[in-house]
């Protein structure tokens, strides 16, 4: 007897096209490529331009400077722990959600989406208020020798928070809309839970995942109000990019704010482009 795993449902397929008259779809275009080129594009420009405004000695100076390339390394390193941290809760939360009913299910999804509601300034005065010096572990803390305030586990704690909700957000969507067919008929076949995880529900959602764990490493290298709070805007040690730029800015420099913020742009760009990527093989294999 051939058993075989069954094809995941399919969705109506959307008309092709929206009968509409020419004048109010070009109407509707013109307002939404204006609308992005008078506050995504112009900005953008603006900020090469002010970086190369003095030439390139000036602006090479800012992005080779010592504390410039501390903030570029700390910026990788926090995303480097945050990130993995949270691809491994979003998956657990939502495959949980997803998968399964359980008692207090909307209390997790409320938990999830809680950074999107608070403050990321918030965020990271709760961290403040219970690891600081004065907080309520503090006394615990200092007499053990850790130090989370102004070092990296507060940095990553502040941008863990910050950026939890995203794989898992965009994981809860797909897994519910594919079941629990797929998992059943493996689980039938012989399959263990552990096998049926990698084998059945990881690849069915691939895409899914790694569009989150772009966004997730997005806001991980541009997050600035938790990361500021907790930092202490030590140069050389706990300024993100964000805060290197931020900093920068208020020394009134001319350049060196906007060479850096650069960087910055580059990773968005780098970002979009990888995205764009998977949004194409994505719909090459559907």
């Amino acid at each position: 007897m051939n058993l075989s795993l069954p094809a995941p449902s399919q969705a109506r397929a959307a008309p092709s096209s929206i009968r509409e008259s020419a004048a109010v779809k070009w109407l509707l275009i013109a307002l939404a490529g204006g609308f992005a080129a008078l506050f995504l594009l112009l900005p953008l420009i603006n900020v090469f331009a002010q970086a190369f405004s003095g030439g390139w000695a000036p602006y090479w100076k800012a992005v080779t400077d010592k504390d410039t390339g501390s903030a570029i390394r700390l910026t990788f390193l926090v995303a480097a722990i945050s990130v993995p941290l949270n691809v491994i809760f979003g998956l657990a939360s939502a495959w949980a959600i997803a998968k399964f009913d359980f008692r207090g299910k909307a209390v997790l999804l409320t938990f999830i989406d809680l950074p999107f509601s608070v403050s990321p300034v918030v965020a990271g005065l709760l961290f403040v208020l219970l690891f600081g010096a004065n907080g309520l572990f503090g006394g615990w803390l200092a007499a053990h020798h850790v130090k989370i305030i102004f070092a990296l586990p507060g940095l990553v704690l502040a941008t863990i928070f910050v950026t939890f909700p995203y794989v898992a957000r965009e994981l809860i969507p797909i897994m519910q809309d594919q079941g629990s067919e797929q998992e059943e008929a493996a689980l039938t076949l012989g399959a263990n839970g552990w096998q049926t995880f990698w084998r059945v529900t990881v690849p069915s959602v691939k895409w899914g995942l790694l569009y989150g764990i772009i966004l997730c490493n997005s806001r991980a290298m541009g997050e600035f109000g938790a990361v500021e709070v907790v930092s202490g805007h030590i140069a050389g040690q706990t300024d993100t990019l964000p805060l290197r730029v931020d900093k920068l800015y208020n020394e009134f420099d001319p350049v060196a704010p906007f060479a850096v913020a650069t960087l910055l742009a580059f990773l968005a760009l780098a970002t979009l482009c990888v995205k764009l990527f998977l949004e194409w093989k994505s719909r090459d294999e559907s």
